[in-house]
């Protein structure tokens, strides 16, 4: 067993790690320890099977993420605010620019997304949980378990320095030797597994699940999104699982996939990881439409305008993203008819996504519009987002691309969709949906200030960023000297870059100080609709009950809710019917998925530092857990009737007399 260099020494920044780490960890075992909450914290979080839980642990996994992958981001730009600085060595730099990449999409993007899943679409559907709740509970723990084991090889071992797609031979043992590349794959394997899986369940919870009398054109446009995501995940992933597997077969059993010298080639990692990774960004950006979708009817106060023309664009990018990949490198010199081919694609696929934002704009034409924190961001998200397909369409053009190729042109158009596709309408979602989860409303005075300083640091940092890209700078680099500084002008506009950076970071500052001061502070809901909504979701409590529905919704077309509210107002007198409750089915909480998840890292950690005992040893233990599933059949239980009747009771009381009230200021609307 080699145990050299297994601690990273040597830079200051490293030790405030460790001594972060330390610090957070000793705080969290106190805490818990004196609150008595272990009890709690095994009970309801970490054995939970909740989709509703599941989706809250997702989305602080994804805060701490983007903090993660934002502080990387201000370090890389603190070495590029001036010529020949030395904040970073260039080792360093290429470690940080590495992880940033991969957090912010596969440790960012994603659960961020899973989850808006998870909370959303079986209470859009009618449905009391997913198809698997157990796989979900799985899920989750394998994509946390290995975005643990990524995060921290910076204080073990090293991170890796290739990239953040590894391109070979960079990330072959020639070049990357030590545990760090090895760190990068195995954290993805083992988070991909939670992908995929999320992306099973999803599709089946959307095909199968839903309440009887909802048919598929009922559906609302975020579930489409999800269903045409999760396609897209199950012909994706399995993709990226193959071609990291090749990579590791490279570095740990000396084969050649990728070697040139022995007969492999690279450029076929590079093909295949984009093959993966083109449709990945549009797996994260479909849901991102279907939020917007949801968020600009809601506020207009209209039916979406265009829905036939809306899930069929969103099925149609799902398709054609298969077939965009090659425009990463059409320097390749693949020929004129494969580069023309991939092209048209890539312009093609722009189509279907102007179909959406006209779409979302005659849905506001003429529409009672209301400026809410969701909408803001959505109307921060077209003009952000028309710049970026602008751009994309002009890196599509392949004659033009072998200038645009490699420079930080490039590197501002796919920050420009990425945050302002996807982190835009994430953030969107999180505000729109945060009652339904928590039960109160986050300050709106804040989110503005957290708002503007988004939008503003936004421009302020990539803006330049194009300008310096037809000035030749390119990425990946680290330093530049005084003549290209100065002489060339990139020192000025990566200087301004730098504050824009600043900015989003204290953007974010602010949107941590909203939560915080809304749990507290917070307007509470107890209408369960605290933004008139329109889809089934809103029909229940806030925050929504273990079970989701105590009788299954009857849907008589889209925007079941809302029309359900038109009925109740339009008939005098209405009164709901008595409901005769019946037991509901009801999953186990499980302590399998967390334990699972701890073998699965013990098996990446020993094949990170190339311990085959430890990993053989974690991967049996992963299939002695799953055996042992095998043979629970004490895995679901029912709620009774009794209980249910007290929970709605309970639910009913609280909000009847606030629920009036709101019926009637909407009637003097």
């Amino acid at each position: 067993m080699n145990t050299s260099h297994f601690f990273v020494t040597g830079d200051p920044m490293i030790y405030g790690a460790d001594v972060s780490i330390v610090l957070v960890t000793i705080g969290i075992l106190v805490s818990l320890t004196m609150l008595k909450k272990w009890g709690w914290l095994w009970r309801e979080w970490i054995t939970t099977v909740d989709h509703k839980k599941i989706g809250i642990m997702y989305l602080l996994a994804a805060l701490l993420m983007l903090f993660r992958g934002g502080v990387d981001a201000i370090l890389m730009r603190i070495q590029l605010a001036v010529p020949n600085s030395q904040f970073l060595a260039s080792d360093h730099y290429n470690e940080i620019f590495t992880t940033h990449g991969t957090i912010m999409i596969l440790f960012m993007a994603m659960p961020f997304m899973f989850a808006l899943f998870n909370i959303v679409v079986p209470l859009q559907i009618g449905a009391r949980d997913v198809a698997y709740p157990l796989l979900n509970a799985i899920s989750f723990w394998v994509f946390f378990i290995g975005a643990m084991l990524f995060n921290i090889s910076f204080v073990i071992g090293g991170s890796a320095s290739s990239g953040w797609l590894s391109y070979p031979p960079l990330s072959e043992t020639t070049f990357s030797p030590g545990p760090g590349q090895n760190f990068w794959i195995w954290g993805i394997q083992i988070s991909g597994i939670g992908s995929l899986a999320s992306g099973i369940n999803f599709a089946v919870t959307i095909l199968k699940m839903r309440t009887p009398s909802m048919r598929l054109r009922d559906m609302p446009l975020f579930t489409w999104s999800v269903l045409a995501a999760s396609i897209a995940i199950l012909g994706a992933f399995p993709i990226l699982t193959g071609t990291l597997g090749m990579l590791t077969i490279d570095r740990m059993l000396d084969g050649h996939f990728f070697t040139m010298t022995k007969g492999g080639n690279p450029m076929m990692y590079v093909n295949l990881i984009w093959m993966w990774g083109h449709p990945e960004v549009y797996i994260v950006v479909l849901p991102a439409f279907g939020v917007f979708s949801e968020v600009v009817a809601t506020f207009s106060k209209k039916r979406t305008f265009g829905y036939g023309s809306m899930v069929y664009s969103m099925i149609a990018i799902a398709v054609v993203s298969y077939y965009t990949w090659v425009h990463h490198f059409f320097t390749m010199g693949a020929g004129v008819d494969v580069n023309i081919t991939f092209a048209i694609c890539t312009m093609i696929i722009g189509i279907p996504t102007g179909v959406k934002v006209f779409n979302w704009l005659f849905t506001m034409y003429r529409g009672r519009i209301e400026i809410s924190q969701p909408m803001l961001w959505f109307l921060a998200f077209v003009p952000t987002f028309v710049i970026g397909g602008a751009t994309g369409v002009m890196l599509a053009a392949a004659p033009a691309d072998y200038q645009y190729h490699n420079s930080y042109f490039l590197i501002a158009h796919f920050h420009q969709v990425l945050i302002g596709g996807v982190v835009f309408a994430y953030l969107a979602g999180m505000y729109y949906w945060f009652p339904k989860i928590f039960g109160f409303e986050l300050n709106y005075t804040l989110g503005k200030w957290g708002f503007w300083l988004w939008q503003i640091g936004f421009y302020v940092c990539f803006m330049p960023q194009y300008a310096l890209g037809f000035m030749g700078m390119t990425r990946r680099i680290y330093i530049y000297n005084q003549t290209e500084g100065w002489d060339m002008g990139w020192a000025p506009l990566n200087l301004i870059s730098s504050v824009g950076a600043f900015l989003m970071g204290v953007a974010f500052a602010f949107q941590v100080w909203q939560i915080l001061y809304s749990i507290k502070y917070g307007k509470r809901d107890f209408t369960g609709d605290p933004w008139d909504g329109r889809t089934l979701e809103w029909s229940i409590p806030s925050p929504a009950p273990l079970y989701n529905f105590a009788i299954i919704p009857e849907v008589k077309g889209r925007d079941a809710w809302w029309y359900k509210k038109q009925e109740m107002q339009q008939e005098e007198g209405y009164e709901q019917e008595t409901p005769k409750y019946e037991p509901i089915h009801m999953p186990k909480n499980s302590g399998m998925p967390f334990i699972m998840s701890c073998f699965f890292f013990v098996a990446g950690f020993g094949f990170t530092f190339e311990w085959h005992w430890m990993g053989f040893l974690g991967l049996i233990g992963v299939a002695i857990t799953l055996y042992a599933r095998s043979f629970q059949y004490n895995t679901d239980y029912f709620i009774p009737v009794d209980e249910i009747e007290r929970t709605e009771n309970a639910l009913r009381n609280r909000s009847t007399l606030i629920q009036k009230t709101s019926m009637e200021e909407t009637l003097g609307r």
